[in-house]
């Protein structure tokens, strides 16, 4: 069940290949995963806000 064949083997050195072949490629990618994380929490919040808003609206 492990990874013997070659092709197996190609597939993970261009992965790697693409991962690591421009310095800086993955802190930018996990920063830009950060700032999506963040902007859903703060939709979130909003969506929170205007529920309330709406509630004490109807009041």
């Amino acid at each position: 069940m492990g990874i013997s064949g070659v092709w197996q083997w190609v597939i993970i050195a261009l992965i790697i290949l693409l991962l690591f072949s421009r310095p800086g490629k993955i802190s930018k990618l996990l920063g830009d995963l950060g700032v999506g994380m963040r902007n859903f929490r703060d939709g979130l919040k909003g969506d929170k806000k205007d529920i309330e808003d709406d509630v004490s609206d109807k009041e």
